[in-house]
């Protein structure tokens, strides 16, 4: 399999790796500059957007921390697509890279979900309205369209409920398994590399040594 790998396979295998490193840094960035954010963020509708302007404008570097945090979360979500692309498109389809599609393809989801959850923690205009319209998406699906509702928005409207939920979902339950999912994509990423870079440095070994007898 490895005389077989062609140098368009090596780079997307390599393309893979380094890809995986930075949806982790782009994770861990997005996920220390909330914590701090968190600090002076106020999950309630008559303060949130207040809050996020007071960090903004009179807190010490809150301006860049929430910059840093705005772009390593669109960041992540970029490289995991890109990511899943270069998975396809390096035709890395064998049993061994089972663990680093399914992790890619739950990390891509989560780090959605952490931008969508996000609409409302602001508190601003677009955001809101846009929540609203997504709510009346979900409240369509059949079935269980309106319990969801319900579970997101803690009523029949919008208000420091909503926000204080979207705020403890996105916070606590998607950002701990979007950093789980990052870490096992690159630990199984880096795991498929070494099946291949070993083999390769001894093929390598031995054809020295024929070499040089």
């Amino acid at each position: 399999m490895l005389a077989q790998e062609s140098k368009f396979d090596i780079v997307m295998r390599r393309t893979a790796t380094i890809l995986s490193v930075v949806i982790l840094t782009f994770c861990l960035i997005a996920a220390s500059t909330g914590i701090l954010l968190s600090i002076y963020y106020e999950p309630a509708s008559g303060r949130a957007y207040q809050s996020l302007k007071m960090i903004t404008e009179q807190i010490q570097y809150g301006w860049l921390f929430r910059k840093a945090h705005h772009i390593a979360g669109n960041g992540v979500i970029v490289a995991a697509l890109i990511q899943i692309v270069v998975m396809f498109l390096g035709r890395m389809f064998s049993k061994s890279w089972y663990t680093a599609w399914v992790s890619g393809i739950f990390l891509t989801l989560a780090v959605i979900g952490l931008s969508w959850t996000s609409m409302i923690i602001g508190w601003d205009q677009v955001g809101y309205w846009r929540f609203n319209i997504e709510l009346g998406t979900i409240e369509a699906i059949p079935f269980i369209g309106q319990q969801l509702r319900e579970i997101l928005t803690g009523g029949s409207g919008v208000s420091t409920l909503t926000v204080q939920r979207l705020y403890t979902i996105h916070s606590y339950i998607v950002s701990t398994a979007a950093i789980i999912l990052s870490v096992v994509h690159l630990i199984s990423v880096l795991w498929v590399e070494k099946q291949f870079v070993a083999p390769q440095e001894l093929v390598q070994g031995v054809g020295a040594s024929v070499a040089e007898s």
